[in-house]
């Protein structure tokens, strides 16, 4: 159906017919309650056909004088629909008496355009009906517009965030790699390189705009854990504890990378002995929730009351608070909280949306 009417060249034939065809139906359900003769039928339809005929050069006229002054616009449409009405008062009026009379003849000519007022209604009404329906058009084709041009730069916005990533990240690994290779560990500077390959790999060709099954989700974070483990060695502990059932939960790709390099940063890098990062997911209603914590040195109070702070990492939280909204507009939640017994952990809510698969759609 919305493709019938996509064409508005067609979309007017078709409101145009069944206007006159729904005014034909309308007059001849009057006609049964004075219980006229059939022959009124073929009247009734003649009205509505010249009717039909009539307002077509209308279209034409009015597209001409859309961009006029409203109030010279109003005046023309006036007059014309005047004149129209009368002409078609003239020809239904001979139609009656020729058919319906049997050729009766009026002795005064005034009579030939005695119902012009209601054919003057009802050009009126096709006039409004018309300006009316075009308007609405010219306010949707508008409305695509600006939605088109939103969501052109909406998906801008998601391609700039995607990509702030903190590049001191790749500058570290490059470096830890050429110190592996300078000391002969070739083997592991090999697993850091074929590491740091898949994470490329898997950052560049995940389109920012669309969401990814947490599973692969998790699958990038362990590859960029892994890389940072060749880098701290013992001193970084992980734990993973995905809960069964939001392995294919939609996230944006590369939500959690951004959290995981503050942890890094802010709690393992700082600490002698090193620290714990932990990645939960859970699902809570209709919603999933995701956390990343540490057990770091924590941070001073009146971060933590700023649940907006990005805790001096750059592009970090504010980054993820962005995309977040971006994406879910308010539907979503981004917390910073004090972990226990120490560090800070990142909560995030999102709506649970699970990836559809080929039985889904079977």
């Amino acid at each position: 159906m919305n493709k019938l009417f996509e064409d508005r060249n067609r979309q007017f034939w078709i409101l145009h017919t069944l206007g006159w065809l729904g005014f034909a139906i309308v007059n001849y359900l009057s006609s049964l309650v004075l219980d006229t003769r059939d022959a009124y039928l073929i009247v009734i339809s003649l009205d509505a056909y010249v009717g039909w005929l009539l307002t077509i050069p209308l279209r034409y006229l009015y597209r001409s004088i859309w961009a006029w002054h409203p109030w010279k616009m109003i005046l023309t449409v006036l007059v014309v629909a005047l004149l129209i009405a009368m002409f078609w008062t003239v020809i239904r009026n001979f139609n009656y008496w020729e058919i319906y009379r049997h050729g009766y003849r009026p002795s005064d000519w005034l009579l030939y355009i005695k119902d012009t007022p209601a054919a003057f209604y009802v050009m009126l009404s096709w006039s409004g009906l018309y300006f009316g329906i075009k308007y609405y058009q010219t306010l949707q084709a508008e409305k695509q517009k600006s939605l088109t041009a939103m969501n052109k730069a909406h998906e801008a916005q998601l391609k700039m965030l995607r990509y702030q990533l903190n590049p001191h990240f790749l500058f570290n690994t490059l470096n830890a790699i050429s110190t592996l290779v300078l000391i002969n560990d070739n083997d592991t500077a090999n697993k850091m390189v074929s590491r740091l390959s898949d994470f490329l790999r898997y950052s560049l060709y995940k389109d920012p705009i669309n969401k990814v099954p947490l599973e692969q989700e998790i699958y990038a974070a362990r590859l960029y854990l892994e890389i940072e483990k060749v880098r701290f060695s013992e001193r970084l502990s992980i734990g993973i504890d995905i809960e069964p059932g939001t392995e294919k939960a939609l996230v944006p790709s590369l939500i959690l990378q951004p959290l995981i390099e503050n942890a890094i940063k802010y709690a393992v890098a700082r600490e002698v002995n090193g620290g714990e990062i932990v990645i939960t997911a859970r699902k809570f209603g209709h919603d999933l929730l995701l956390e990343v914590a540490d057990n770091g040195p924590g941070l001073p109070d009146i971060v933590v009351a700023d649940k907006t702070a990005d805790n001096g990492s750059g592009v970090g939280l504010v980054n993820t608070r962005e995309r977040l909204a971006a994406l879910y507009d308010n539907d979503f939640a981004l917390v910073l909280t004090q972990n226990q017994p120490r560090g800070v952990k990142v909560n995030i809510r999102i709506p649970l949306q699970l990836e559809q698969t080929e039985t889904d759609n079977a």
